[in-house]
């Protein structure tokens, strides 16, 4: 037990040390929503697969009382939700010569994440960057976000026409691994237990935490992995979490091959460690249990009172099985992967 206690304090401190930004871009200073008008051709974005292949922009973004414009580049990305939704999430590129003296000085590349369908869908959209704003007090390894009130116009659909709706940008993986001195490793052939063990399981007891299973970092599916110059060690960066039940997204369907009926059904895929890290971990996650609510109550006000209720009532589950020792057994140390 006092291997256990030595060990949740050893790793608790990172935390502590890194809670504060970074070496972080101008756009992720604030976490005032950015004022933001765009326009593109919806149908044409989406028509264009290859992942090279990017389409000139412009983007207006309120700079104090006034607007500014950029030059951007974009592409549709994400092969479900391209396929699925009638907006696809973009990737965002802004050359370096455009970007020097603005807002946007430091994030070259973004992602912009946006409705799938409806622009009712806000509280999808505010439910996923709570899940980007949850991660950042347990990880240092973390993609910074930004949330942006949107005004839309589709070039090919009349209809479409100053829509508005809240999205978010999330910053590069080449910056994330650039903060943390080391670098994105591509198609990597590499266990999940060859990631470092305790950001490994912190990483996984999240995705527990909120439900999402689309995701591995065998096959790096929703998954980026760095590796620190330093040291060498491998560190999984989570991201996308529209599939997860916290988000509970209408278009989001469980994996049955899984053995779960619901993506609201919490299921841990993680793989086995041992015990003094899985309790540390565990122990990380209880003593983090006020600043994590923290986090969901400061946007309490994007919900209405019934769903607030039911996202705390949410989180109230996942707490009760951390600090219940047969429960977290039966649902984390019995249920992780060995193969």
């Amino acid at each position: 037990m006092k291997c256990h206690k030595l060990l949740a304090i050893l790793l608790f401190i990172p935390g502590i040390l890194f809670s504060q930004k970074q070496d972080v871009a101008k756009l992720f200073l604030d976490e005032t929503p950015l004022e933001v008008k765009l326009s593109i051709a919806v149908k044409d974005v989406k028509s264009i697969t290859t992942d090279t292949v990017y389409t000139p922009y412009m983007m207006h973004y309120k700079k104090g009382n006034a607007w500014d414009s950029i030059k951007i580049e974009v592409r549709a990305r994400g092969n479900f939700r391209r396929k699925e939704c009638y907006y696809p999430p973009l990737r965002v590129k802004i050359k370096k010569e455009d970007a020097k003296g603005t807002l946007f000085e430091g994030s070259r590349s973004l992602k912009l994440v946006l409705p799938c369908k409806q622009v009712k869908e806000n509280s999808l959209i505010m439910k996923e960057y709570v899940c980007y704003q949850m991660y950042e007090p347990i990880t240092k390894y973390t993609f910074n976000s930004r949330l942006a009130n949107i005004e839309f116009t589709d070039l090919n659909n009349k209809k479409i026409t100053g829509i508005k709706f809240a999205g978010f940008f999330i910053e590069d993986d080449d910056v994330v691994a650039k903060r943390h001195h080391g670098k994105v490793v591509e198609d990597l052939k590499l266990h999940p237990k060859s990631l470092q063990d305790s950001n490994s399981v912190r990483h996984d007891m999240f995705q527990y935490m909120v439900a999402n299973t689309d995701w591995s970092t065998t096959f790096l599916h929703n998954a980026k992995v760095i590796q620190l110059n330093e040291s060498k060690k491998y560190i999984p960066l989570a991201y996308d979490f529209d599939m997860a039940g916290f988000v509970s997204a209408p278009y989001a369907t469980a994996n049955e091959t899984l053995g779960i009926s619901s993506v609201r059904e919490r299921l841990y895929r993680g793989f086995c460690r041992s015990e003094d890290v899985m309790q540390a971990i565990r122990q990380e996650y209880i003593s983090k249990e006020q600043t994590i609510r923290d986090v969901i109550k400061r946007y309490e006000n994007s919900f209405e009172p019934k769903e607030f209720a039911s996202i705390m009532k949410y989180m109230d589950d996942f707490f009760i099985t951390f600090k219940s020792d047969s429960r977290f057994k039966n649902s984390i140390t019995d249920k992780c992967r060995t193969n």
